[in-house]
Order: structure tokens, then sequence, then C-alpha cells
């Protein structure tokens, strides 16, 4: 299983495995037809920006990409599969 790195809050690295926030629409990225990628969807980060937003890959199961777009760090969440460790 592949380690996430841990990311500090509105930190959005590059290989982040993300969920949408939001409902978002878009286009399939070959056949440009109508999409909706729906809250919760999962996706990988391909692309960070200076203002922090970033590019998504969104991929069937498969691993054949449909969706890459721009998103806003306010539209995502990072996932995680291991835990941090607290501080006693």
């Amino acid at each position: 299983m592949r380690r996430l790195r841990s990311t500090t809050i509105g930190e959005i690295k590059m290989h982040d495995v993300v969920a949408l926030m939001q409902d978002v629409r878009t286009k399939h990225f070959e056949s440009r037809q109508a999409l909706l990628l729906r809250r919760g969807q999962i996706g990988t980060v391909v692309m960070t920006y200076q203002d922090g937003a970033c590019e998504v890959e969104f991929a069937d199961r498969d691993g054949r990409a449909f969706a890459i777009l721009p998103l806003r760090p306010d539209q995502l969440m990072v996932l995680h599969d291991t835990p941090d460790f607290a501080v006693a």
C-alpha cells in the first residue's frame, strides 16, 4: 500500500490522494463528453500552483484517466491511509 504524506491544513502536495468536497461539472478530457464528478470522488494531485490551486486527475478503477482539472484547495480534502503519532 502506498504511504501518503502528512499534510498540514490548506497544504496540498503533488501525488496527494484527494476527495472532492462538492459536486463539480467537467468534461471527459478526451471525448469532451459532459461529466458530473460527485462529492467524495477520489483523484490524485498531478500539479500544484503557487496560489494553492492544483490539477487533479480522476481515473477509473483500471487507472484510465477520465478527467484532469484545476481545483482550489477549499474544493478538496486530502485523504490519509496512515495515522500521525500524537504528542502526549
